[in-house]
């Protein structure tokens, strides 16, 4: 009799820490391991390259298991109650080290322990030992998967954008990027002992803003705007102008419409800007309404929105 086993198209696998470094006063740094990360593969480069993780719930400690799971993990899951199956948030791969059954991602994790984004991924990763496991979705070789969002034309003038939850996409990025990749990186972070050393290209300027207590994405959206030399005073934007699904890049948009075209740009550019949603939609509307750039050039993700919890 011959037995056959279904291989799911990504990895859906329990992961161990294995080592935790706080890098600065808000965020961690956690490698995690699990020898089915051996199967890891992406089609080309990992840029900005997302992941799930999936965290106990902080009261229950309940998490999803990841024993038998075949095609319909996700319907089951999302049928328990969050106290059992536990909460999914979305990451970057900041780097990959290791190979084969030792292969391990690095995750640098925002510690927004007070106010309104206090969440699992915070709340679990701030007490999170060497050996604590949690459970992870990212792409298996050969397989779909999606999740990258950095397409730029070879050769584009880059501008890459974000307060400190697109932080570690943006230094996965840079550290990615050929060596005569030229361009600018705008990084909001809380405070000046968040600034990183990152690796980048010697035609890229990094410019890291720290916010200490001013109003968040103020100091960073008029830094891009002074960078792109635009007339006039900020943009505001009021809360019900946000959309609460944003994110158009070259190839999705909110609305699930897909942008056919190529990825090129206006005077060669190619802007990546993600964060918190009101301060990207106010970039957006500069860069569209004042500057042109077409949605073949431009990457604008709305990682989150204050006043809004995140969904499990």
């Amino acid at each position: 009799m011959t037995v056959t086993t279904s291989v799911l198209p990504m990895l859906f696998a329990e992961v161990e820490v294995v080592s935790v470094e706080r890098i600065s006063p808000s965020f961690v740094r956690l490698e995690l391991g699990s020898a089915e990360l051996a199967e890891f593969g992406v089609d080309g480069q990992r840029w900005d390259q997302r992941i799930k993780l999936i965290f106990p719930d902080p009261v229950t400690g309940g998490i999803t298991s990841t024993e038998g799971a075949d095609d319909s993990w996700l319907a089951t899951w999302l049928e328990q109650p969050a106290e059992e199956r536990g909460h999914m948030r979305t990451y970057t791969i900041r780097d990959v080290v290791g190979s084969g059954a030792d292969t391990r991602f690095v995750v640098d994790i925002v510690l927004h322990l007070e106010g309104e984004l206090v969440g699992p991924g915070s709340t679990w990763a701030s007490r999170a030992a060497v050996g604590d496991r949690i459970v992870m979705l990212a792409p298996r070789r050969g397989y779909p998967y999606g999740g990258i969002e950095f397409t730029p034309a070879p050769g584009a003038d880059l501008l890459l954008v974000g307060d400190e939850t697109a932080v570690p996409a943006i230094c996965a990025v840079l550290e990615q990027l050929p060596a005569d990749a030229r361009g600018t990186a705008f990084m909001e972070v809380p405070e000046a002992g968040d600034v990183q050393d990152v690796r980048a290209p010697a035609g890229f300027e990094v410019v890291w803003l720290a916010r200490e207590g001013a109003e968040l994405g103020q100091g960073l959206h008029d830094a891009v705007v002074a960078h792109l030399g635009i007339p006039g005073a900020r943009v505001e934007v009021s809360a019900d102008e946000v959309d609460p699904d944003l994110w158009e890049t070259p190839f999705y948009s909110s609305s699930g419409e897909e942008v056919p075209g190529d990825v090129t740009g206006v005077g060669g550019t190619y802007a990546w800007i993600a964060g918190e949603s009101t301060v990207v939609t106010g970039l957006r509307r500069h860069l569209v309404k004042e500057l042109g750039f077409d949605r073949s050039q431009v990457a604008f993700m709305g990682y989150w929105r204050r006043g809004v919890a995140m969904r499990s």
